[in-house]
């Protein structure tokens, strides 16, 4: 991809992921503008994003060749959404998760810019032939769904449409790549995509687990955190599983497929995640990590500096 100097990305929605979104693009150089349809809210995450970017500059966690203040120079705030789009090349669309609010914000951009520029969703599940529906041109539209937070968790699964270019994807991956993101190619539309199929299978065996009255959920955390997690954070499953036996995948098949396929015939149905169940797991979690602003807050930055400490050693 040609250099960043003066290219320009618009952000359309300044929640958390629209903050992480503008300090990822603006550690690549790129100029970012945000936009929201709320008046001053697009002014105050410029005003949180300063004062995060300076942080992280005296915690020396910084990424990207430009200094907070050249970085900050390159960043300005929108409330009208023809300005926002003026000169930009990409749109990575970041409001919340419900399908007719981002169908009509892209169908609002789309008569705001010209048929090269890429429109691009933050998506967590959605399908794309669903939310680009009312896009004319949708050969030019991608999912580029972030792992919250985009900023310490570098991966984006870039999913297409139907009619999605293959040059399209191509770019996104080349611009994910140049401002330091892990993007994963999803071959066609799935429900969830590849992440949250992964984590919801997590997720659904864990909950059981706790249910049946297996284990606790302390300890089913502490599976993840203190087990699977220590090597899921530098190697995946299927490598992990060549890994784990003398003669690699195939041997580690031999060994034990028979094993997985008992232990997998015995997992129970989809959980409700209501009822009894989700009220006792609650009480649980609460007891460890209380649900006020104050706990919840501490515990999210503890996680943030452990994600910081973690990419920097993954460096």
């Amino acid at each position: 991809m040609a250099s960043s100097k003066g290219k320009t990305i618009t952000i359309v929605g300044s929640g958390l992921i629209g903050h992480s979104w503008a300090m990822v693009f603006l550690s690549g150089g790129y100029k970012v503008k945000i936009y929201d349809n709320q008046p001053g809210q697009a002014s105050r995450a410029v005003t949180d994003i300063r004062k995060q970017v300076e942080e992280l500059q005296e915690a020396q966690m910084l990424r990207g060749k430009l200094s907070a203040t050249e970085q900050l120079s390159l960043l300005s705030s929108h409330d009208d959404l023809s300005q926002a789009l003026e000169g930009a090349f990409f749109v990575q669309e970041c409001v919340f998760e419900e399908l007719e609010a981002k169908k009509s914000v892209f169908q609002a951009v789309e008569k705001l810019v010209g048929e090269e520029v890429v429109l691009s969703s933050s998506t967590s599940c959605l399908m794309p032939s669903n939310v680009f529906s009312l896009v004319q041109n949708r050969t030019r539209c991608i999912i580029s769904h972030p792992v919250n937070p985009p900023y310490y968790v570098r991966l984006v699964e870039l999913v297409p449409h139907p009619e999605t270019l293959p040059v399209v994807v191509d770019m996104a991956y080349e611009l994910m790549t140049e401002v330091g993101q892990a993007p994963v190619r999803i071959r066609k539309e799935i429900d969830g995509f590849a992440l949250n199929r992964v984590q919801y299978a997590i997720i659904a065996e864990c909950w059981r687990l706790v249910k049946d009255g297996v284990i606790s959920v302390k300890d089913i955390d502490l599976v993840m955190s203190e087990g699977l997690g220590m090597r899921y954070a530098f190697i995946g499953p299927i490598e992990t599983m060549h890994l784990n036996a003398p003669e690699g995948l195939e041997d580690y098949l031999r060994r034990y497929r028979e094993g997985m396929k008992r232990v997998l015939s015995s997992f129970g149905p989809v959980p409700e995640f209501d009822g009894e169940a989700a009220a006792r797991i609650n009480k649980e979690i609460c007891e460890l990590i209380p649900n006020d602003q104050e706990h919840l807050s501490a515990r999210r930055e503890r996680r943030d500096q452990l994600l910081m400490g973690l990419a920097k050693l993954k460096k």
